[in-house]
């Protein structure tokens, strides 16, 4: 059996496979169906300093081969996490990463301060709209990308990971960004804009109009994304954007991320995670591999 173990910025995971956050909760529902530990990390809902109520309903909407999500990173905060969640987690034998958000800088600064060092890694959500720039997401502009990263990771005690949107023209610029503030590895893609119109009504499907695109529709634009930064960074790279099967994941893995992560088929199929490892673990031996590390990067490219 193929040697499964990755590092991503000093923090060992005994697999690549992780959970795309606000996919999974806080993983009490998923441990009815399968032991967390299977997983190599479990990256949580998004959370915030205070609670948030998120966006009004309707705010999830089925598409063809995915979903639009407005959810709007409703959460309990922070402090209700560590109080009522924490421990109940660290039973299992898998690292914890706490994706943060925001509406301001020191929103996020103040998350990374109540949770300190209680989890194992940070991911950084910068698609959220910055309330001080008129809505704009972090994630678009490079100059605030590299501003929030070096703030937030002054103030973290753990590895940090941004998450980068794409939503913008140049993906590697806003990778360069992160790496210039300091992030310790990188995450692509989070959800792509979307909207779906109700013809008989003529009006949006969601609540906000516009929603966040994910599932097997968006992974031939995050492989691509992902190919692009390995080529930009030196930082270890998380990659996800509709991946359902083993060899889904393999693509990334060939383009370049270290380890991937899975989500909106977790909504179908509860154990997409475990079949997503258990493909990687077969590629691996059908192809005589005798670790996940050998693969990484190593698209043969034509031309």
């Amino acid at each position: 059996m193929a040697d499964l173990r990755v590092n991503i910025a000093g923090v060992e995971w005994s697999n690549p496979v992780t959970t795309a956050s606000g996919t999974f909760g806080f993983g009490r529902e998923y441990a009815e169906y399968f032991d967390l530990s299977n997983l190599g990390a479990v990256c949580l809902k998004a959370l915030s300093a205070k609670p948030r109520l998120g966006n009004r309903s309707p705010r999830i909407a089925e598409v063809n081969d995915g979903i639009l999500n407005s959810v709007g990173l409703q959460n309990p905060g922070a402090q209700h996490f560590i109080d009522n969640e924490l421990e109940w987690l660290r039973q299992f034998d898998t690292k914890i990463i706490a994706n943060l958000c925001g509406s301001t800088v020191e929103d996020y600064v103040e998350v990374a301060e109540i949770l300190g060092d209680k989890v194992d890694m940070f991911e950084l959500n910068i698609s959220c709209p910055n309330v001080k720039e008129g809505g704009m997401a972090f994630g678009t502009d490079p100059k605030m990308i590299e501003d929030i990263t070096s703030r937030v990771k002054a103030a973290s005690k753990v590895p940090l990971i941004v998450k980068l949107s794409p939503n913008v023209t140049d993906i590697t610029e806003m990778a360069k960004a992160a790496e210039a503030g300091g992030a310790d590895a990188v995450s692509l893609i989070n959800t792509l804009l979307g909207m779906k119109i109700d013809i008989k009504t003529r009006k949006p499907v969601l609540y906000n109009n516009m929603g966040g695109l994910s599932g097997p529709a968006v992974m031939p634009v995050a492989v691509r994304m992902v190919y692009q930064v390995r080529r930009a960074v030196k930082l270890p790279i998380i990659g996800m954007g509709g991946i359902a099967t083993g060899e889904d994941a393999i693509e990334f893995l060939l383009a370049g991320a270290d380890a991937v992560a899975v989500g909106t088929a977790g909504i179908v199929d509860p154990y997409a995670w475990i079949k997503v490892r258990s493909g990687i673990n077969d590629y691996l031996d059908r192809n005589g591999y005798n670790s996940v590390k050998d693969i990484v990067g190593k698209v043969d490219i034509n031309g």
